[in-house]
């Protein structure tokens, strides 16, 4: 591998690590998650290697998933089964962020970046 698309994937492989930190960071700060589902889309591209794209699909349906869970948690909040739905959330955020850091820094792809799970 050359050192130029050796240093772009390191350079990609950094942009996702900041992602999924920014993700994790959103527990506190929460508009951090928008930030990183831009940055995921601007970011992903055709030209780089597939197993880095990978990641940055997983990071952009980690975000819809969860703005699409959250919002169907708002409203079963009113017959309090909501709150088990954000409980629910927020360990599915945490761990699939994890796990994808994980992946990422084993210079692995994520396996199914499509799926609604782990």
């Amino acid at each position: 591998m050359s050192e130029e698309v050796k240093g772009s994937v390191e350079s990609l492989k950094k942009t996702a690590k900041i992602i999924y930190f920014l993700n994790l960071a959103s527990l506190i700060f929460g508009v951090t998650s928008i930030i990183a589902v831009i940055m995921a889309y601007i970011y992903q591209s055709s030209e780089n290697p597939e197993w880095i794209n990978t990641h940055f699909r997983w990071q952009i349906r980690t975000f819809w998933i969860s703005f699409v869970t959250g919002i169907i948690g708002v409203i079963l909040s009113f017959i309090l089964i909501g709150y088990l739905v954000f409980i629910f959330l927020l360990i599915w955020w945490i761990v699939r962020n994890i796990k994808g850091l994980k992946w990422l820094n084993e210079d692995k792809p994520v396996e199914n970046p499509t799926t609604y799970f782990f």
